[in-house]
């Protein structure tokens, strides 16, 4: 029960940020095109820098929850090399790599004399970290005894490495709206991802028929959910290859909608300030004006 609540926490976490990011960044492209700069983070009204608290919190909570488990003794996993402890810490120090990052960006626009960190290299870290991410998760995924947890981690894996992607060309390009709009909904599809793990491996009504979870009789401790049968097995990866592509598409219509709204929201406060159109007429009367002017100094002349 508690993983699954840790992973629905994550969920919301990954929603959250990537709805903000989405919307901020929306916003600033839509209100002036011509000068549009992607950043690594948006100030919010008051607080300021509620993004990079809140961040800054989320992966606090997600660090110690791995280290709290790394020192749970995993009773399905036999053997002297104790391989949780080892995987637990590996995504420990990872999260620990993205704190520091985050802590950077706030000292950053804090103190800018101290640390005067460009968005281009922060994005240039932050694809750097995905990377690294997206390589550990797919080594957590071929160590897995239960197929449909290797399966969620390559998944993650494949979205981290998105990430890095994306990251990667904001900061070459740093005037790219497609990348950082995808980034915002690779953050989307990440917290959705996260709710359908814990949903897959924790949750009973949701677990694919033909697969249960392990349970250690003699200390009543929860483990992997394993598949019985070879057919079940690949049924069940059927079903969250699916799931996947129903998240995808569900962001991609999130993505559209939240363009429209914000169009629509930008549009109507910048009417006022449009310029009327010439019509024919003031522009006959222009000229016929112009060519006054232009015979008259001629006479003068």
């Amino acid at each position: 029960m508690g993983s699954l609540v840790y992973q629905v926490i994550s969920s919301a976490a990954f929603l959250t940020l990537g709805m903000y990011h989405l919307i901020s960044t929306t916003r600033n492209y839509l209100k002036s095109p011509h000068t549009y700069v992607a950043k690594p983070f948006h100030p919010f009204p008051y607080p300021r820098r509620l993004q990079l608290y809140f961040l800054i919190f989320a992966l606090l909570v997600a660090i110690a929850h791995d280290l709290l488990i790394s020192v749970d003794a995993d009773p399905l996993l036999r053997g002297a090399t104790p391989v949780h402890l080892l995987l637990s810490l590996q995504s420990a120090a990872t999260l620990f790599l993205f704190l520091l990052l985050a802590l950077a960006l706030l000292l950053a626009d804090s103190s800018p004399s101290i640390l005067p960190l460009p968005a281009e290299l922060a994005f240039a870290l932050a694809s750097g970290l995905f990377l690294l991410h997206s390589a550990l998760a797919s080594a957590r995924a071929a160590l897995q005894t239960s197929s449909i947890e290797a399966k969620c981690l390559s998944v993650s894996a494949s979205l981290s490495s998105i990430s890095a992607l994306l990251c990667l060309l904001l900061a070459a390009l740093p005037r790219l709206f497609p990348a950082d709009a995808a980034l915002a909904a690779t953050f989307c599809l990440r917290g959705l991802w996260s709710l359908q793990t814990g949903l897959s491996l924790y949750a009973d009504a949701f677990i694919p028929d033909g697969c249960h979870r392990l349970l250690d009789v003699k200390s009543g401790v929860e483990g992997s959910t394993q598949c019985d049968l070879d057919e079940s097995k690949f049924r069940a990866v059927a079903i969250l290859d699916l799931a996947f592509l129903i998240h995808a598409i569900f962001v991609v219509l999130l993505l559209l909608i939240t363009y429209a709204l914000v169009a629509r929201s930008v549009g109507l406060r910048r009417l006022g300030s449009y310029e009327a159109l010439p019509t024919a007429t003031s522009s006959l009367d222009a000229n016929h004006s112009h060519i006054q002017m232009k015979a008259l100094t001629g006479t003068q002349a």
